[in-house]
């Protein structure tokens, strides 16, 4: 709308900073209502019941299967120690028997008996049976990454769907009091972080959980006292975590504002690069840039050294456990209580213990922010929808353009009124200008005819019937907008003059082009109505998107027209060509004009003078100037300007 003010969209800066540590310790957003948001999150995981199953199955096999490798591995190395320890002590006799002079029958005797080997056949099928046991527990991670995809891109798209649905139900104030990035934000961003998150974190939840327990238990079942040791290490590695994140999460979170600064500032010099080297702000600019730099170098370098310390801390406390447990385990197999291949098993299992306890961290902030996103989405889901259309709605098969107001209350906000009282009564095929300063309600006029906003009071009829006994489709059919703000998509100009009416011929859209005066310019440019228009339609002056606009329009040949400022962005030789055109076009028809430059209605059947929702004044450009009221000031003011 013109005469509210919006917001421009939140610039955001990167998601988590990068390095060691930094999915870990990185500022996370956290959702209002964990439980509750979870609950309904869960509602839709419901179809997907069966597959949670089959995951949580695979991956307990997988796990399992990955966890016994170690313990079988040890068996290996114990049978390899043993052919090890035969063969030295063969040698020992040997030599014992040479050093200590027995008869050579003895010596004899001892270089005929076999050198003790190696069981290579044992071992073999150790090795075999761990290949077996990888590969399935491969092929585990495989199906459960395949089943995970389709779950969480099916319950994506059903979520998308009905924000989809819910974005058509909602009224036209949800997007005006919103920013268009924000509303972005929630349909692509919050959308995708919920996807990767049931994709790869659930898996790997429930990966690291049932590793934590099996490990645990491998590890009891070889030594409850080195187990003990191990577990020692244990809080103090989360006592060091604690702290280091502690202190950190300061230099994370200035970080993240510096970060958005800057990209604020880059973008604000970029997009109005011509303004600053107009007004010589170069320097101005630079040493800003300079500042927010250095500050973000400064917070930046803190951040990535205390996430880079807590590794090395970690591992330092992880070393000094080894040790212990290799002391501990050298005297155990000396005792016999152990096996030799046990400590191998044992420190491969102590050094697998950490990583999925840190994995469970990082996913425990992953799920806070992917239930923040998914509260942000069922936050537009429970927003308040525009009061449907009536199953028994009337039609008005041909139209002719008779508009009243009657009594009309209105205002944006509750007991902030804009209107109290306006009727009006437009006969059909006159020209209605209305005109008034910002914020008067020309607009919110047009806004109540098209039913974008609901009237809180009085009524709207259409050759009298109430449009709130209309379907909200069948009364837009009824106008033809052209706006201030000009609206092209990407495509070529025939498709974007087409928009108009459906199944338009070629013949038709060149006609209203060439009403439109814009049938010149578009066979000027290189390919002609075939030309494609950017996403922002900046191949062309803004003067001729309006023209392609105004052709619009006219194509959709409608009984009543609404024009905002229609020739606001064309120079004066084209705006008379344009006048000419719209006045064939708005003969016969309805028209409401909103305008500023009170020049252009002077023509106008009747000119309505608006200044806080009400009207003033209301009566032709003559009785009005004659009047020397409001109207007669502005209009005056508009040619002391000009003149001055």
């Amino acid at each position: 709308m013109s005469e509210q003010n919006t917001q421009s969209p939140a610039r955001r800066g990167p998601g988590r900073p990068g390095g060691p540590g930094g999915h870990m310790m990185g500022p996370v957003q956290k959702a209002k209502d964990f439980k509750g948001t979870l609950k309904r999150l869960a509602v839709y995981l419901k179809p997907e019941k069966k597959s949670f199953i089959t995951v949580f199955f695979l991956a307990i096999v997988s796990t399992i299967f990955s966890i016994v490798g170690p313990k079988i591995m040890g068996k290996a190395t114990t049978k390899l120690a043993d052919g090890v320890l035969a063969k030295y002590a063969y040698f020992m006799r040997l030599y014992t028997a040479m050093q200590e002079n027995m008869p050579p029958a003895v010596i004899n005797n001892l270089k005929k008996q076999p050198i003790p080997g190696f069981d290579f056949e044992y071992v073999g099928k150790i090795l075999l049976l761990l290949v077996v046991l990888y590969i399935i527990s491969a092929l585990c991670s495989y199906v459960m990454g395949y089943i995970m995809s389709s779950v969480s891109q099916d319950t994506v798209y059903r979520m998308r769907n009905d924000v989809k649905g819910k974005l058509d139900r909602l009224p036209l104030k949800y997007f005006d009091q919103r920013t268009y990035g924000e509303i972005l934000s929630r349909v692509t961003n919050d959308m995708d972080n919920i996807a990767t998150t049931l994709q790869q974190s659930l898996t790997q939840l429930i990966t690291s959980l049932v590793t934590v327990i099996g490990i645990l238990v491998m590890m009891l079942s070889i030594s409850p006292l080195m187990t003990l040791i191990a577990l020692v290490s244990l809080p103090l590695s989360m006592l060091i975590t604690v702290q280091i994140t502690k202190r950190s999460q300061k230099y994370f979170a200035e970080q993240q504002k510096c970060v958005g600064e800057i990209n604020g500032h880059v973008e604000e010099m970029y997009a109005g690069h011509k303004i600053v080297k107009a007004f010589g702000q170069e320097k101005d600019s630079i040493e800003k840039f300079r500042e927010i730099n250095d500050r973000l170098y400064k917070v930046g370098w803190k951040a990535q050294f205390m996430s880079g310390v807590i590794f090395p801390a970690l591992n330092f406390v992880s070393n000094i456990g080894y040790v212990f447990i290799c002391v501990v385990g050298g005297l155990l197999v000396a005792q016999k209580k152990i096996e030799i291949g046990d400590i191998q098993a044992f420190i491969q299992y102590t050094r697998q213990f950490t990583n999925p306890i840190i994995q469970v961290a990082n996913i425990a902030n992953v799920l806070q922010s992917t239930v923040a996103s998914a509260e942000r989405v069922f936050e537009v889901l429970d927003e308040e929808e525009q009061i449907p259309d009536k199953e028994d709605a009337q039609v008005i098969e041909f139209p002719r353009g008779r508009v009243r107001f009657e009594h009309v209350k209105f205002g944006y906000k509750e007991g902030e009124p804009l209107m109290e009282d306006l009727s009006i009564d437009v006969k059909e095929g006159s020209t209605i200008a209305i005109v008034g300063p910002t914020g008067a309600g020309k607009t919110t006029l047009v806004n109540l005819i098209m039913r974008f906003y609901e009237v809180q009071d009085g009524r709207i009829t259409v050759d009298g019937v109430d449009i709130r006994d209309m379907k909200r489709g069948d009364l837009r059919t009824m106008f033809g907008m052209v706006l201030q703000d000009t609206w092209l998509f990407n495509g070529t100009i025939r498709d974007n003059i087409a928009y108009g009416r459906e199944g338009a011929s070629e013949e038709e859209i060149i006609s209203a082009s060439q009403a439109a005066n814009a049938d010149h310019f578009i066979r000027a440019l290189p390919d002609g109505y075939d030309t494609i228009l950017n996403e922002e339609a900046s191949n062309i002056s803004q003067g001729q998107k309006q023209l392609l606009t105004i052709a619009r329009a006219i194509l959709a040949d409608p009984a009543i027209l609404i024009l905002d400022e229609a020739t606001s962005n064309i120079d004066t030789r084209t705006e008379i060509l344009i006048k000419r055109a719209m006045t064939n076009l708005m003969r016969g028809r309805t028209s409401f004009v909103i305008a500023h430059r009170l020049s252009t209605i002077r023509d106008a059947d009747l000119i309505l003078v608006m200044n806080q929702g009400a009207i003033i004044e209301q009566g032709s450009h003559a009785d009005l100037l004659a009047a020397d009221g409001f109207y007669a000031e502005l209009y005056n003011s508009q040619f002391a300007d000009a003149s001055a």
